[in-house]
């Protein structure tokens, strides 16, 4: 391996050194040097949970809820360093009119004492959290540990036995129609016989029936009108269960509410006295709502197609949320309200007011972004003008002007490495599908949109080459759950053609065939579809999943009409371009497997499979498949591997030239991910994979795909810090080479000459990357 670091690593391993030898400074200061005689530094409040009949996961999981709820809260660490206390204590007793002793003590935190920490307070606190449980004859015991001024209280819970549920009785008049509506879910009720008592479960039971209700129209009830009592008076530990509703429960939410009116205000401006229901010079819009809209800046049929409400409708809560979603995420208002008011007119019935504040017409957007790698450095611009409501109907035109510029600051290659770029791209989304076969909708419970894009950009490689390439599309995003989505590119055209081909470039392109691959003028053109499916958002699963499949077909049609056929010498050109033809096919698929509260296993399978023919040999450079780098084989270059046993090219001069590339690929890694303390976490992780060729080349011997592909994956592997600040994901990772797929057989494996200690094999192995975000 040639492609490493020097300089800039020994750079990196010095701010490193350095952050680690501040730690240690901070962490040898004295957290209770500043503490009077008698004082103690509470450290910790530890819960043990004493059952025989209750699992180790489950204690633990109990413990951990338990110790949630003590109070105070000790001084906050970091690394298990109590950092703000430093600061507090660097400020000393009185900071006076020192700068520095004044920000140390606002950044700092005073120091949280054991005369803080009330006992018997936080044991009645853990017997009512155990109750809530279902322990209602639980026992809590605490004890305090000082040592060196640092004080630790442990709390000793025994539940003892645990009550079930014996019967639930939905004691409710079914004469009424609320007690018909009540009955008539109550085989959804959560609360079941033989599972455990539990106040969680019997709220969320109350959350159940009002939603339930809301959905049949009770617009005004709510759920503290249902009252759960509980008999525990019998033995064996088990419990009665009557649900009932609350006498004093109004009359008005005892009854359904119909809708009556519809007013919608567009383009409203908040007064200073509230929402306003003046209803002048309004509109009637299809029997059903009332515009009140002077300036006509919107386009009715389109805000009424997401008002999932129609006069004599009765109230319903999912129609409620939904049409407020909906006009969220049209992207065209700040703020949407709105109002559901008792009607004048017509009995239990209501009318509602939707107030909808406009965004700003015309916005602009800078970004300046920075990009750091172990080798690659550089900057990226983007300004982004938008233009919302276009044509009335909540459109959406954006342009988006884009340069860059990146340089290589290490490794040892230097052609086609530093380069810039700009460009400029246009879009326009309808929040609709646009057909000429009429309105068509997959589903109302999600806007789907139209998008038109086209893009151009030039690229000039200072020592290489220079590019042009235009990009066109035309198609459809719809979701079809809070889990699936598909995007429809019915037409996506790109074009591409080089210029500005440097001497130097021709004559390496004259011993390296492959090189000349980059820059040949491409042509694409079909359609493209990816299908998401995601349920990582639902973190209280212990196992879920990411899946991204993409089809992309290219000169299908165009090839079958001029009869294309490369074997036979018939090939065609558009537009001074070779027309690509092929079938590709490609699957991203991740698990993720919680461990616990602070720790899982993020494993992921990537797949590339592509087919060309007729007009083409290969898939075009641009839609080629590759490995390496920061997202993918980290112990390896971006574009550094394959395709097969294919060595990396070597130039005249003797620099190595990455930018390996193939029509399959296949990769696998898997991830420890672990939290050390606060927003420090850590990973450990190993990756595999490699591309290989569709045919046989003979500028790439052993490119080809074969059955011996397993005996062909590069391995790497590694550790690294995650700094997750919520909104922000700083990824640093370190790893080295297992296995090096162009190797001779029996010496790919290279365990054996791992070799910290060699400056020669850090330089040539050990791999840095700075990164933002996960890899997968």
């Amino acid at each position: 391996m040639k492609m490493r670091k020097g300089v800039i690593m020994q750079a990196k391993l010095k701010y490193i050194v350095g952050i680690v030898s501040f730690a240690a400074f901070i962490a040898s200061c004295s957290s209770t040097k500043n503490l009077k005689e008698g004082e103690s530094l509470y450290v910790k409040g530890n819960v043990i949970v004493d059952s025989d009949t209750i699992s180790k996961e489950n204690k633990e999981k109990i413990a951990t809820h338990l110790e949630a709820a003590l109070m105070p809260k000790p001084n906050k660490r970091l690394a298990g360093v109590p950092f703000k206390l430093y600061f507090n204590n660097m400020a000393g007793d009185s900071a006076g009119n020192n700068i520095i002793k004044k920000f140390f003590k606002k950044i700092g935190e005073k120091p949280v004492l054991l005369s803080d920490v009330n006992r018997e307070y936080n044991e009645n606190l853990l017997r009512n959290r155990l109750e809530n449980f279902g322990f209602f004859n639980a026992e809590v015991k605490s004890d305090t540990l000082v040592e060196n001024k640092k004080a630790t209280v442990n709390y000793t819970a025994k539940p003892n036995f645990i009550y079930r549920i014996r019967s639930v009785q939905f004691d409710i008049d079914s004469t009424t129609q609320l007690g018909k509506d009540i009955r008539s879910s109550s085989d959804k009720s959560l609360l079941q016989v033989g599972k455990n008592y539990s106040l969680d479960v019997i709220l969320n039971e109350r959350d159940r029936i009002d939603n339930d209700l809301k959905n049949k129209g009770y617009y005004y009830f709510s759920p503290d009108y249902i009252l759960v009592q509980v008999d525990s008076s019998h033995r064996n530990n088990k419990v009665d269960m009557y649900v009932t509703v609350k006498k004093e429960t109004p009359e008005q939410a005892r009854v359904p509410s119909k809708i009556n009116k519809i007013y919608v205000y567009p383009n409203y401006t908040e007064t200073s006295s509230g929402y306003q229901r003046s209803t002048r010079n309004a509109e009637l819009y299809d029997s059903s709502y009332y515009f009140i809209d002077r300036q006509h800046l919107y386009r009715k049929p389109v805000i009424a197609n997401h008002i999932f409400f129609h006069p004599g409708d009765v109230y319903n809560r999912n129609a409620h949320n939904q049409t407020i979603s909906h006009l969220v995420n049209l992207n065209s208002w700040k703020f949407v309200k709105n109002n559901f008011v008792d009607s004048k007119e017509v009995p239990n019935a209501l009318d509602v007011y939707y107030y909808l504040t406009p965004l700003p017409k015309k916005s602009l957007r800078v970004e300046l972004l920075g990009k750091m790698a172990s080798v690659y450095n550089g900057t990226e611009v983007n300004v982004n003008w938008t233009l919302r409501n276009a044509f009335k109907g909540a459109e959406q035109l954006s342009f988006n002007v884009f340069g860059g510029y990146e340089t290589q600051t290490g490794g040892s290659a230097d052609l086609n490495s530093s380069y810039y770029r700009y460009g400029i791209e246009a879009t326009l989304t309808f929040p609709r599908i646009l057909s000429p076969f009429g309105r068509i909708s997959p589903t109302r419970r999600f806007i789907p949109k139209t998008y038109v894009k086209g893009r151009y950009e030039f690229l000039n490689r200072r020592k290489a080459y220079t590019l042009n390439s235009i990009a066109l599309d035309y198609g459809y995003i719809w979701q079809e759950s809070e889990e699936k989505q598909h995007d429809l590119a019915l037409m996506e055209i790109t074009y591409v053609q080089p210029k500005g081909i440097s001497e130097n470039y021709q004559k390496q392109m004259d011993t390296i065939p492959a090189l000349r691959h980059a820059i040949d003028p491409q042509f694409t053109i079909g359609p493209n579809y990816n299908f998401t499916f995601q349920n990582t958002m639902k973190q209280h699963l212990k196992n879920t999943f990411y899946f991204k499949g993409n089809l992309d077909l290219s000169g299908n049609i165009l090839g079958l009409i001029k009869g294309a056929d490369f074997n036979k010498g018939k090939t065609f050109k558009l537009f001074d371009a070779y027309f690509s033809q092929y079938i590709k096919i490609s699957g991203d698929g991740r698990h993720y497997l919680k461990l616990s509260e602070n720790s899982q296993l993020a494993s992921r399978v990537s797949l590339g499979l592509s087919y060309s023919y007729g007009n083409s040999r290969s898939l075009p450079y641009l839609k080629q498949y590759y490995v390496g780098g920061p997202n993918s084989i980290r112990a390896f270059g971006a574009r550094a591997i394959g395709p097969g046993t294919v060595a990396p090219e070597k130039l005249s001069n003797g620099l190595f030239y990455a930018d390996q590339t193939g029509d399959i690929k296949l990769e696998l890694n898997t991830e420890y991910r672990a939290k050390l303390a606060g927003f420090v976490h850590w990973a450990a992780f190993i990756d595999a994979g490699n591309v290989w060729l569709q045919r046989d080349d003979g500028n790439k011997p052993g490119g080809k795909f074969s059955k011996n592909f397993l005996n062909e994956l590069a391995v790497g592997g590694g550790a690294g810090l995650r700094f997750d600040f919520t909104f922000l994901i700083i990824r640093t990772d370190m790893s080295i080479p297992f296995r090096i797929p162009y190797l001779p057989k029996g010496e790919r494996w290279v365990f054996k000459d791992i070799d910290f200690g060699s400056s020669k094999w850090r330089k040539d192995n050990l791999m840095f990357n700075l990164a933002i975000g996960y890899p997968f």
